[in-house]
């Protein structure tokens, strides 16, 4: 695939004049001041990076002899380069003196530029494919995408016949992974040139190509507006820290929006995971699916940027003193930020809620003797809980405790909740999607208790209450249906795959099993089926299972070198809930065309199985006619073999006994005679 991509657009130009920069607006001086101005520039930018042996070369006007007001320097790397443009660029020398840095590839695009402006060539609109094309598909299948070995497909959930149907399968596709953008019309691969989108009515074609040279991460915003491509490059300089690039693309068009580079420190700070301490996404995305703003966390200050002009709100940053965290409301331009005690305690830690763009305090929550914090919003935005770990008297141990903040009630009330022995460890925490129950594995043993809360009460809608505590269950993960009510408690790593599928509105267990050694649990968009796998982190047992939602095992399919299992997603349906509603409670009127499609379907089944047992006992009768054939032509060989008897049946044998004599020793012995005798 990388062949097409260099025919099509070469990415990195092959002059390799990338690390090469032209510094313009430089004094013009008398050959004696030569030196001393070199001396300056030479001092100015080797603090950026490592300038070549004789990279530095300013010309001089040979019938004057002065310098021509420009010179050129060569680095080590592009990196460099690029840096020494980006810190430059607009530099004040003094006051007659402003700095003009590009990049010396830059002038030859520039001398292209022609002249006299031509208006561009206007094209005929030609319709693209229907990129939700899939949605329709007549038997409402999910699709999903599976990378093992050097191949990835793209294959439909075939339940009902109890398979994967394929749809699209292809070698070295990407060169890492592969990922769906959030509402399921693209699959973007990943390359040493960058990364590209695919997608289709009835195929995979690649629509839209992102240049982003060693590219190692991607991330769509929420809507699929935009896709942020990072890097990170080694320094040529050990001392130095590795040198990021970031590029914000419109994922249409394929245009960069905004670019964003410096060095790995400046990306490091909030968050989990992440590559070369950078943490990921370095840029979280707010305002639900408009992807109206995005923010990122520095040293002392969050910026939100507005994707309109891709420019800071008020063109500046707000300050939060030594802030560690950041999330968006799911739904709302909410941002919910953590900021960690200051002095020894003097100044509390904090969780705040801040109105978009306005930076407006919806609320504020102190908290004392914090040793660490993390929030989980619930999908619609409707609850906030602050997992909050704080230190006992002694400051010898930490125990656990949450701040549920109810978002959407007037004044944004906050209730404290723990457990009801508030020294257990907290293993995990998930709110129930679009619902308004959280589930929570806690326990020191090895064996957790799994416990269930509602935010509503019976008596009081604003009270949370206990639904109910499972004692001694060997999970140690979460998952909830994306629909709500059934959830799997899954006990992944140590306990080697046990899934245990539980029906939260009846308060049962609906099946248990294992997945030995699963390492992935995935939901399907619909809660109807789910998908575990056992990845190439272990090198034994790979491939995936399906399972119906209520813990029914519907087929295996096993695949070495099994790296990826992603579903599909689907974007929000255009049901209003009222419709949904309405579907909900007349679901034995539209179920019975589906009841009696199932009906076909298990008629077709149990057909294609009798004709499988039929093949079966056909091909049983062939061999045995096979033998029989063969019995009957050795039979003359048989004959003579047995001195001319015909019969082969044991009941027609005559038993004759046979005497045989055998000399087995002779020996010869002196006997003595006594003479007297």
């Amino acid at each position: 695939d990388d062949e097409d991509l260099n025919e099509e657009d070469p990415l990195e130009f092959d002059a390799g004049f990338g690390n090469i920069i032209v510094v313009d607006n430089l004094p013009v001086v008398p050959k004696e001041k030569f030196e001393k101005l070199e001396g300056v520039v030479r001092k100015i930018y080797s603090q950026i990076g490592v300038i070549k042996e004789d990279g530095l070369w300013m010309p001089l006007d040979p019938a004057t002899q002065k310098t021509l007001g420009y010179c050129f320097i060569e680095y080590n790397t592009p990196q460099e380069a690029e840096l020494a443009k980006e810190k430059t660029n607009g530099y004040k020398l003094d006051k007659a003196h402003i700095f003009a840095v590009n990049m010396f590839e830059d002038i030859e695009k520039f001398l292209k530029v022609p002249d006299e402006w031509a208006p561009p060539e206007t094209k005929p609109y030609a319709p693209g494919e229907n990129l939700q094309h899939w949605l329709t598909d007549e038997k409402a299948r999910d699709q999903f995408v599976i990378r093992a070995g050097s191949d990835t497909e793209v294959l439909w959930n075939d339940a009902r016949h109890l398979k994967p149907e394929p749809v699209y399968k292809r070698s070295f596709w990407t060169e890492s992974f592969v990922q769906w953008s959030p509402l399921g019309t693209y699959l973007a691969t990943v390359h040493r040139q960058g990364a590209a989108v695919w997608g289709g009515a009835t195929s995979f074609n690649r629509l839209m190509r992102y240049a982003h040279p060693q590219v190692k991460l991607i991330d769509f915003s929420p809507g699929e507006r935009f896709l942020v491509t990072y890097s990170s490059h080694e320094p040529s300089n050990p001392r130095d820290t590795h040198r990021v690039v970031l590029n914000i693309f419109d994922v249409r068009t394929g245009k960069v929006m905004r670019d964003f580079k410096g060095s790995a420190d400046e990306f490091a700070i909030g968050g989990t995971g992440g590559v070369t301490g950078v943490s990921w996404p370095v840029f979280r995305w707010g305002g639900g699916k408009e992807d109206k703003y995005f923010a990122r966390i520095g040293k002392n200050v969050i910026s939100v940027y507005e994707t309109e002009t891709f420019t800071l709100i008020d063109k500046k940053s707000f300050k939060v003193d030594n802030v560690m965290d950041f999330c968006w409301s799911p739904t709302d331009p909410i941002l919910a930020l953590y900021a960690p005690e200051l002095g020894g305690g003097n100044q509390p830690a904090r969780v705040s809620l801040l109105q978009i763009p306005s930076k407006e305090e919806l609320r504020q929550k102190n908290l004392f003797s914090v040793s660490d914090c993390k929030m989980y919003w619930q999908s619609n935005g409707e609850y906030l809980a602050v997992k909050v770990d704080r230190y006992t008297k002694t400051k010898k141990s930490t125990y656990t405790g949450f701040e549920l903040f109810r978002i959407k009630e007037r004044d944004i009330p906050i209730e404290v909740f723990e457990l009801e022995n508030k020294n257990d460890k907290i293993i995990a925490f998930a709110w129930e999607p679009k619902g308004h129950r959280f589930a929570i594995i806690h326990g020191d043993g090895p064996r957790p208790d799994v416990t269930f809360y509602s935010m509503r009460s019976a008596h009081n809608a604003g009270r949370y209450s206990k639904l109910t505590t499972l004692k001694g269950k060997q999970a140690n993960s979460l998952y909830w249906s994306p629909a709500g009510r059934f959830i799997i408690l899954a006990g992944l790593k140590g306990f080697n795959g046990q899934l245990e599928f539980y029906n939260v509105d009846e308060l049962e267990t609906m099946a248990t099993a294992e997945h030995f050694m699963a390492t992935d649990i995935e939901w399907d968009p619909t809660g109807r089926y789910v998908a575990t796998a056992v990845t190439s982190v272990h090198e034994m047992e790979n491939g995936f299972n399906i399972w119906s939602f209520s813990g029914k095992l519907l087929y295996r399919i096993p695949k070495d070198h099994f790296f990826q299992f992603l579903w599909r997603p689907r974007p929000p349906s255009f049901l209003s809930p009222e419709k949904e509603e309405e579907i909900a409670k007349n679901l034995k009127k539209y179920s019975k065309k589906y009841e009696a499609e199932d009906q076909d379907v298990s008629m077709l089944l149990s057909e294609q199985d009798r004709e499988k047992r039929k093949m079966l006992k056909d091909e049983w009768e062939r061999w045995i006619n096979e033998w029989k054939t063969l019995y009957e032509e050795e039979k003359m060989e048989r004959q003579k073999l047995r001195d001319g008897e015909a019969s082969d049946e044991e009941e027609e044998y005559e038993a004759k006994e046979v005497e045989v004599e055998e000399l087995l020793d002779v020996s010869e012995e002196i006997l003595s005679f006594d003479s007297e005798q």
